[in-house]
């Protein structure tokens, strides 16, 4: 019963914040404005944790990860043009994205270090030059997308996000992962099939950023290619970085500050990039491994969870 403590505290804890989410929303005490940045932070952690799977678990530098936001959030865009129900659209969404996954996977991620970031940005930067020249979607213009994303919907997408990495994480696939991200050499030596592994974290990364992306579109009332760029890539690696590699609550949280940080700065345009910088540069200074490095927040509640570093334990 205790290896089921940390579970139960994760359960427990997600249904507190969604009721109070909900709570205030449904109450107007949160306006409009803020509801969004609140279903904004949820889209975010979503993109950040499914990257963190593919740079922080597996050690794969990738800087394309918009090119999966972009096919999942089109994707859904068409189909519920097409009167499909939402989570259809988005479950088809992460599909199709996690199939892009693996077109790019299977021969770039041979590559390694500098010429994989290469390789994936330029993928990234393929699928929003696509997106520019197909007329049905609105091209450069842009398409317009109904207001389907709620609270709720997003609040679900990111717990089933978060179980399932976790759960990939602690499972034999997940420490082949590791193994792989420490020393693929030796990972190989020992039989594990790294490709394999690579490629399957690379695909299973996709797919959230793809459900991640089939939110971001119906929480606003159009979208561009523009969305997309590749500084949009970057916006993901940086909650990954800042939150600690290999730290899965690290990312989580850097998400939620790095967008905190972001939307009130927006009343600041001339200033605004400059104040986010120096938050980085301060940041990086005094944790340079980032805000968790390697660890997991439950490692500091083993005590009460039963979790030690991120991993249900018991006697």
């Amino acid at each position: 019963m205790k290896k089921l403590n940390g579970f139960w505290v994760f359960l427990a804890l997600s249904v507190v914040i969604y009721a109070v989410g909900q709570l205030l929303i449904g109450t107007g005490l949160l306006n409009p404005y803020y509801s969004n940045t609140l279903i904004f932070i949820v889209i975010n952690i979503i993109l950040a944790v499914s990257l963190h799977l593919v740079i922080g678990i597996t050690g794969q530098f990738s800087i394309g990860h918009a090119g999966f936001l972009a096919v999942g959030a089109y994707i859904s865009a068409i189909l519920t043009k097409l009167d499909l129900p939402f989570p259809v659209a988005l479950f088809a969404g992460g599909v199709v994205a996690a199939f892009a996954g693996l077109l790019v996977g299977i021969p770039s991620l041979r590559l390694k270090g500098d010429y994989l970031a290469i390789a994936t940005l330029g993928f990234g930067e393929i699928i929003r030059i696509v997106f520019v020249n197909i007329d049905y979607v609105g091209g450069a213009a842009g398409m317009q997308v109904p207001h389907l994303t709620s609270w709720t919907s997003a609040f679900i997408c990111l717990f089933i996000t978060l179980i399932v990495i976790m759960n990939f994480t602690n499972s034999t696939h997940g420490r082949a992962c590791i193994s792989i991200r420490e020393n693929e050499i030796a990972a190989d030596a020992m039989g594990i099939d790294t490709t394999y592994y690579k490629v399957a974290a690379f695909a299973l990364g996709a797919f959230f950023a793809g459900v991640g992306g089939g939110l971001y579109a119906h929480n606003f009332y159009i979208i561009q290619p523009t969305n997309f760029g590749f500084l949009k890539s970057f916006d993901i690696l940086i909650f990954v970085v800042l939150g600690g590699l290999g730290s899965l609550s690290g990312a989580v949280i850097a998400a939620i500050l790095m967008t905190v940080v972001s939307t009130y700065l927006q009343g600041y345009p001339e200033t605004r990039m400059i104040i986010y910088s120096v938050v980085l540069i301060i940041v990086m200074l005094y944790r340079p491994k980032g805000l968790m490095g390697t660890n997991e927040i439950t490692s500091y509640f083993s005590k009460w969870t039963g979790v030690k570093g991120g991993r249900l334990h018991g006697k």
